[in-house]
């Protein structure tokens, strides 16, 4: 993951924030972040996971959302990372999960936080959001 120069400029975004933010954008597709994804070290992974988790929680996803983000997400409602994002209240920390179950709780949680994410521009960010993330326009870039 590199650090963004500017927190103001999404074109330096690259990493986690880009992938996870252009994919709930449709800026790119679930398929290509999870080739990112899948490039990643372990170590990489699971601070991945981590770092997506916090966006879940900014989110603030419901467990409708962790529903219809698991139906979207390709991944078993009865996998772990499922069973985890639709408890009420939704548990996303999906780092410490075991390394094999880390490939379905990313594009679990990355599915989900698309629900949620994409929600929460409809309601509290339309028309007035500055939030730089809410906001991106170039394709999706991967570092």
């Amino acid at each position: 993951m590199t650090a963004p120069n500017s927190a103001d400029d999404p074109s330096f975004w690259y990493g986690t924030e880009r992938i996870v933010n252009g994919i709930a954008q449709g800026l790119c597709t679930l398929d290509h972040g999870m080739a990112w994804f899948t490039s990643r070290s372990p170590a990489r992974r699971q601070e991945a996971l981590h770092e997506a988790g916090l966006y879940a929680m900014q989110a603030h996803i419901t467990a409708e959302d962790g529903r219809t983000g698991v139906a979207r997400s390709g991944v078993k409602p009865t996998a772990n990372p499922s069973v985890m994002i639709c408890m009420d209240p939704p548990r996303y920390e999906f780092s410490g999960l075991p390394a094999d179950e880390h490939v379905k709780a990313f594009r679990v949680l990355v599915s989900v936080f698309a629900v949620a994410d994409t929600r929460r521009r409809q309601t509290y960010c339309k028309d007035t959001c500055t939030h730089a993330w809410h906001n991106l326009t170039k394709p999706t870039q991967t570092s």
